[in-house]
């Protein structure tokens, strides 16, 4: 599997590529403010983009969705609980002065026990609510094996969680999401956040202070 990470300002949120070395077969991550660097890096290395794939819908991880859109033609997945934050993403906007283009309609709700291929490779998309009510866990891994690599959005980052203070949010819930959705993947397993550096389960149950707390 090969995975490709960008960020752009002013919100600097990562947007990811994940891909299969064999077909070439992708899916597309969060695509931000730093879309056109991972179209651009898709178009370069020859990678067929099959889906549009949200964490959730805050503002900093949906600006880019119209133009992959545009770009790729494929169908855009999201949480039902976080519609109301897609529809609301020019107006979000707006309280951070930015023009942001309105994304296109959902194609797709994630389902319990829903899996969603590419090449050799399998999405199993886990609900983690907390930071807002659609957040999810995008877990990778190849067909049949255990996943071993979480898209989590802002649900956990490298030393720290997602903030609750936003519409939606609840630091109970977070947590418990964190301790019972994503610990259950094993401390090996290996987390990509939001925002910010790359981390393992392992390093945040032993080291991350907001779970030293509980």
């Amino acid at each position: 599997m090969l995975i490709e990470t960008q960020a752009a300002g002013p919100f600097m949120k990562n947007g990811f590529i994940v891909s299969c070395e064999r077909t070439r077969e992708a899916v597309l991550i969060d695509p931000g403010d730093e879309v056109g660097g991972l179209l651009a890096y898709a178009e370069r290395h020859d990678l067929k983009i099959r889906e549009i794939l949200l964490t959730h819908a805050h503002v900093d991880h949906v600006t880019g969705v119209a133009a992959a859109k545009r770009a790729l033609g494929v169908d855009v997945y999201l949480h039902r609980d976080d519609q109301f934050l897609y529809e609301d993403a020019v107006q979000h906007g707006l309280l951070f002065g930015l023009r942001v283009e309105t994304p296109p309609p959902v194609d797709h709700y994630y389902s319990t026990g829903q899996v969603i291929a590419f090449g050799d490779y399998e999405v199993r998309p886990v609900h983690t609510p907390g930071h807002c009510p659609g957040g999810v866990c995008l877990a990778i891994a190849q067909a049949g094996t255990p996943a071993q690599d979480l898209f989590v959005g802002d649900t956990l980052f490298a030393g720290s969680i997602g903030r609750t203070d936003l519409p939606g949010g609840d630091y109970q819930t977070l947590i418990a999401s964190i301790r019972e959705v994503l610990f259950p993947f094993g401390d090996a397993a290996r987390v990509y956040p939001g925002h910010g550096p790359q981390t393992t389960i392992g390093q945040e149950r032993r080291t991350n202070p907001f779970l030293q707390a509980e």
